[in-house]
C-alpha cells in the first residue's frame, strides 16, 4: 500500500519516540509535601498515606536531604502544632512549627526552594481554614491572619507562599501585606481552583485537619463548576498571584487545561492524597503495576497543561525521569 503519511515512522524506536515527545518533565517542576509535627522527635510513618512520614523538628533537613539524594529541589511546608485555639494562633507565631522549620531547613540547604502552605485548619480547633462567626467562617477577618501568617513564613526565610484557605480576596491581602514589609520580590502560588474534594481523606488524617463539624463546601468549589474555576483564576491574576492551582488534579484535569490555556502565568497541579493511596493501594492488592501507573498519572497531570506538580511520588518520579522512563 502506498502511504505517504505514516505516523508509526515516529514511534518505531525507543530513541525517535523520546525525541518527538510533545510533553516533557524535568525533577525541577516537582514539589513534595512535607508535614513537621511540633511534637515529635524524629520520624513517624503517615498511616494513611504509605511510604511518607512526619518529621519533628530536629529531623526536618532528613526529608530534605531525601529530596536532593533524588534531585528534587522544592518543598511544600504543612504544620502540625503543639497547641490549637478558636483563632489559630501558632500558624503566625515567629517561633511556629512552619516557621522553626523554615530556619532549619535554611540553615542547612539555603538553595534548597521552600513554599508553604498558608491555610488556618491544622492550626484552629475546630480544623476550618479561617475565623468562625457561629458556625460559619468569617471571609474578611479571616484575610488579617492568614496575611499575617503568609507574613511570619517569609520573614522566617519562606521563598514562597501558597495560601489554600479559599477566602475571596486572599491573594490581596497576603500581596499587599508583604509589599508593605518589603516582601515585594516574594511569589504567591495561589490555590486558585480548589475543589471540596472527597480526594483529601488521607492529608486530614495526615495533618490532623479535618473539620470538628460541618464541610469546607461553604469555600471550596463545587466539583460540577468549571467555568467557576475560571473565574478564581481570573480574580487571582488581578490580585497578583504568580503562580495558580488546580487541586485535585487527576478528576480536573479538564480544568487544568482550561485554565492552563486561558491564563499566561505558570500553572501548578496537586496530585493530592486521596490520588497517592488510591495507586498504593491497588498496588498492594496486585492490581496494577504502580511504577507504571505513578508515571501515566504524572504524564497525564502536565499533557493537560501543568508546569509543575505536588505530589507525594515526587522522589520516585524525579528518579524515573532520570532512568528515562518518563520525561
Amino acid at each position: 500500500m502506498e502511504l505517504t503519511n505514516r505516523p508509526r515512522r515516529l514511534r518505531r524506536t525507543d530513541a525517535v519516540r523520546r525525541m518527538c515527545r510533545e510533553t516533557r518533565l524535568s525533577p525541577d517542576s516537582l514539589i513534595y509535601p512535607i508535614f513537621v509535627d511540633e511534637t515529635l522527635s524524629g520520624t513517624r510513618p503517615i498511616e494513611s498515606l504509605s511510604g511518607q512520614y512526619h518529621y519533628g523538628l530536629d529531623s526536618v533537613t532528613k526529608a530534605v536531604e531525601d529530596c536532593l539524594q533524588h534531585g528534587v529541589t522544592h518543598c511544600i511546608l504543612f504544620g502540625l502544632p503543639k497547641s490549637k485555639d478558636a483563632v489559630g494562633s501558632s500558624a503566625w507565631d515567629e517561633n511556629g512549627v512552619v516557621q522553626q522549620a523554615i530556619r532549619s531547613i535554611k540553615a542547612a540547604y539555603p538553595d534548597f526552594y521552600v513554599i508553604t502552605d498558608v491555610c488556618m485548619c491544622e492550626y484552629t480547633d475546630h480544623g476550618h481554614c479561617g475565623i468562625l462567626c457561629g458556625h460559619e467562617v468569617d471571609n474578611d477577618k479571616t484575610l488579617e491572619v492568614l496575611s499575617k501568617t503568609a507574613l511570619s513564613h517569609v520573614e522566617a526565610g519562606a521563598d514562597m507562599v501558597a495560601p489554600s484557605d479559599m477566602m475571596d480576596g486572599r491573594i490581596a491581602a497576603i500581596r499587599e501585606t508583604l509589599d508593605q514589609h518589603g516582601y515585594t520580590m516574594t511569589p504567591i502560588m495561589s490555590y486558585s481552583a480548589k475543589y471540596a474534594s472527597a480526594f483529601y481523606g488521607p492529608f486530614r488524617s495526615a495533618a490532623g485537619s479535618a473539620p470538628s463539624f460541618g464541610d469546607r463546601k461553604g469555600y471550596q468549589m463545587d466539583p460540577h463548576n468549571r467555568k467557576e474555576a475560571l473565574k478564581e483564576c481570573a480574580l487571582d491574576v488581578e490580585e497578583g498571584a504568580d503562580i495558580l492551582m488546580v487541586k485535585p488534579a487527576l478528576s480536573y484535569l479538564d480544568v487544568i487545561r482550561e485554565c492552563s490555556d486561558a491564563f499566561e502565568l505558570p500553572m501548578c497541579a496537586y496530585q493530592v492524597s486521596g490520588e497517592y493511596a488510591m495507586i498504593k493501594a491497588a498496588a498492594a492488592a496486585g492490581l496494577v503495576d504502580e511504577y507504571r501507573i505513578m508515571c501515566e498519572s504524572a504524564l497525564s497531570i502536565f499533557r493537560a497543561g501543568a508546569n509543575m506538580l505536588i505530589t507525594y511520588y515526587a522522589k520516585e518520579l524525579a528518579d524515573a525521569i532520570r532512568k528515562g522512563d518518563i520525561g
